[in-house]
């Protein structure tokens, strides 16, 4: 189970939208599936249906977590116009081990969806997301 402050839950819903109708994404670091950090990162594909992270910003932020004691916990990204479920290439792609896979759809205008997944060698499981309400002595917040 991933855990996600609700602060953190709100920030990646606004993110999706104020991106749109281009995929954002990013990556949710942290400690014991507990997030506490948020990295935007930019798309450099600058795109609807994909998107690939900035290298030298994915550098940055595993340095950044490596001083802070913390890991990588989940990549995320936005479906504008699509459910919030892998896409093939989101499969194909899912190469980082041991990570979640946060998926933020805005398909429905009205009520924004957003989905963790595990991905191991093609094999997509669903998990579930505990939004904490208060989770501020352990929220941390760069790269705004």
């Amino acid at each position: 189970m991933l855990r996600i402050p609700a602060v953190i839950h709100d920030e990646l819903i606004s993110r999706a939208r104020e991106g749109a109708p281009l995929e954002v994404c990013g990556i949710l670091g942290g400690s014991d599936a507990t997030v506490s950090l948020h990295y935007p990162m930019t798309n450099t594909d600058a795109s609807n249906e994909h998107f690939t992270m900035d290298p030298k910003e994915q550098f940055a932020v595993v340095k950044d977590l490596r001083a802070k004691g913390q890991t990588m916990l989940a990549i995320y990204h936005s479906h504008p116009e699509t459910p919030a479920r892998p896409s093939e290439e989101d499969i194909r792609l899912a190469l980082t081990p041991d990570v979640s896979y946060v998926i933020i759809s805005l398909a429905d205008a009205g009520t924004p969806d957003l989905k963790s997944f595990r991905i191991t060698a093609g094999i997509v499981q669903p998990e579930p997301i505990n939004i904490i309400k208060y989770q501020f002595d352990r929220y941390y917040k760069i790269n705004s």
